[in-house]
């Protein structure tokens, strides 16, 4: 788990945005293959949904430093 929060830690507000616009589109294609019913990786689900968290959590961190 730590790793996965390491590895974002380093990056600008920008490349963080890109990050999460990349893992929602992500996200967006895993809900419609699950809803046709052509899911091939049910985890990936949750990975995505943590790894949205995960950046969204240290957009705030560094948000209070800007200002």
């Amino acid at each position: 788990m730590a790793k996965a929060i390491e590895q974002h830690r380093g990056q600008t507000a920008d490349q963080l945005q890109d990050g999460l616009l990349d893992l929602k589109r992500e996200q967006f294609n895993l809900r419609f293959q699950a809803a046709t019913g052509q899911l091939e990786k049910p985890h990936r689900v949750n990975e995505v949904r943590k790894s949205i968290a995960r950046i969204k959590t240290l957009q705030r961190q560094q948000r209070p430093a800007q200002g």
